[in-house]
């Protein structure tokens, strides 16, 4: 099949129609830029399913340092402080951008910002628009400003699937499309792909979130950050639908309180219950089911008769499936959310490799370091497009050679998601981990439909299995304990295959 080669002239390329990618956009104007999306924009991005909001320190109580604080003491040691006290001190701001793009916040009745508590957090400080379906109607003004900005141009219905790399350097990046492979040349690539949910049975995230920001950088030779930590979330609606339904833990912050089958609250040795640090609450929720019980969540008494006011999206959600949330439990279960490692970037969102950025849920800054604080995902992605577009607009387009990468199959992550959900769920041992490691060598050697979502399952499982602790959302039931210095960690494709191949000796070692 013959290729179509778009040279661009110097335009850069943003990978991804979520919130990064189209924040970094519109920073980009009026600079001309080229946005790729493998579907619709707003169609199939975790950024419209969004429930929680932003967060951000605006209340008369709160600064940005007590956000900080809030913010460390949930990364659980490893969080960048200096890059988090950067994000966050900018977050008030960025909600101020957001309106001005046409955002309709929930205000009180005096044009106020209304401000949500969610767990972990010491003061109300999450914004939230259209009620639960922040995401959604952060997405809707952000599409329409995109569309209405003549410079740039969007393709929809393309998926990018490899790098060019030539001396070092991006020199452009190869798509699939519905007439066949397109290579669009250029220097500078924005990678906003977002998460890696598809890669679980039981996610809340889109099912095409399958890791393909991180596979593109991994195969240009960049380094990956904290990879082991994948949040999950205490709270998805349990039942027959994949994705998973979120009940989002705004709900818990309006006062829902957890109880099993016996209607029995089980949280009283947890500190702070059912607002809780999102990896303490999903381990409690996890070995309660593990003893044989059920959860559920009460929503009778707090929110109470407001809850379908406040929450209609799942709300809806729970009537689809038969429940009524007025008179019924909803049960819950802990569901993959959201994944704190990434592309390692700097301050400007610059990769360790010449031309590539990346901005959101693919890339790591160190804001969330072991665990994510609710709401901080959508902030700094909003927060950082901003100063990759500056770094992007800033960095000179350089003429580059044709260096077309080669076709590749079509992506099927059917035969990682019981390896990648039975060794890297809530609870992990090296025994596991070994185990889906071994299984997943062959599948990511091999250039067939699975060998890209099988290369990210080896980084996280390899990474996972040098973390000889627990930490955070990382918890090893073969060694429970924080280690006496908390690093963070960085791995390489290229280091992933080796260690897998000589699996004992490699894993066994201490990071």
């Amino acid at each position: 099949m013959s290729m179509d080669v778009h040279h661009l002239a110097g335009r850069p390329v943003i990978i991804g129609g979520g919130i990064a990618g189209l924040m970094t956009a519109l920073h980009l104007a009026p600079e001309p830029v080229l946005l790729l999306s493998r579907s619709p924009l707003g169609a199939d991005a975790s950024s419209t399913w969004a429930q929680g909001g932003l967060a951000a320190s605006l209340g008369g109580d709160d600064d940005p340092e007590l956000h900080l604080a809030d913010t460390l003491a949930a990364g659980d040691g490893l969080c960048n402080r200096d890059m988090a006290s950067l994000i966050l001190n900018a977050a008030p701001g960025a909600i101020e951008r957001l309106a001005g793009f046409g955002v309709r916040f929930d205000r009180m009745p005096d044009g106020t910002l209304r401000l949500g508590l969610e767990a972990a957090h010491s003061r109300r400080r999450i914004v939230h628009a259209d009620g639960d379906g922040s995401g959604r109607e952060v997405m809707r003004a952000l599409v329409a400003a995109v569309r209405s900005t003549p410079t740039i141009e969007v393709v929809e219905g393309n998926e990018a699937r490899r790098l060019a790399v030539d001396d070092g350097r991006i020199a452009g990046v190869l798509a699939s499309s519905p007439t066949g492979p397109v290579f669009f040349a250029t220097g500078r690539i924005i990678l906003a792909t977002g998460g890696i949910g598809g890669l679980f049975l039981d996610s809340t995230n889109p099912l095409g979130s399958c890791g393909q920001g991180l596979t593109l950088a991994a195969r240009a030779g960049a380094t990956l950050a904290d990879l082991e930590f994948i949040q999950f979330h205490p709270t998805a609606l349990d039942g027959s639908e994949r994705p998973m339904t979120l009940i989002s833990e705004a709900v818990r912050g309006e006062g829902a309180t957890l109880v099993d089958e016996t209607g029995r609250r089980f949280l009283d040795g947890v500190q702070g219950a059912e607002l809780a640090p999102r990896d303490v609450l999903a381990r409690a929720v996890w070995n309660h089911l593990a003893n044989g019980h059920r959860v559920f969540l009460d929503v009778w008494e707090r929110p109470g008769p407001a809850f379908a006011r406040q929450f209609p999206t799942i709300a809806s959600a729970c009537s689809k499936a038969g429940i009524d949330p007025a008179h019924d439990l909803i049960p819950v279960r802990p569901a993959q959310h959201y994944h704190m490692g990434g592309v390692a970037v700097d301050g400007l969102g610059r990769t360790s490799v010449a031309g590539l950025w990346a901005c959101g849920e693919v890339a790591s800054t160190g804001l969330h370091g072991a665990n994510r604080l609710a709401s901080n995902s959508l902030t700094e992605a909003v927060v950082c497009a901003r100063w990759v577009a500056e770094s992007v607009a800033g960095t000179p387009p350089r003429r580059t050679k044709q260096a077309i990468a080669s076709d590749c199959p079509p992506l099927d992550p059917a035969a990682v998601r019981p390896l990648l959900s039975r060794a890297l769920g809530v609870v992990r041992d090296g025994e596991g981990l070994v185990a889906a490691a071994r299984a997943l060598l062959p599948l990511a050697e091999r250039n067939g439909a699975a060998s890209d979502p099988a290369a990210v399952g080896l980084m996280i499982a390899v990474a996972a299995s040098r973390r000889r602790e627990s930490r955070g959302a990382h918890y090893r039931m073969d060694f429970p304990y924080h280690a006496t210095v908390a690093r963070r960690s960085e791995i390489t494709l290229e280091a992933a295959l080796a260690a897998a191949r000589e699996l004992e000796p490699v894993l066994e070692g201490v990071p």
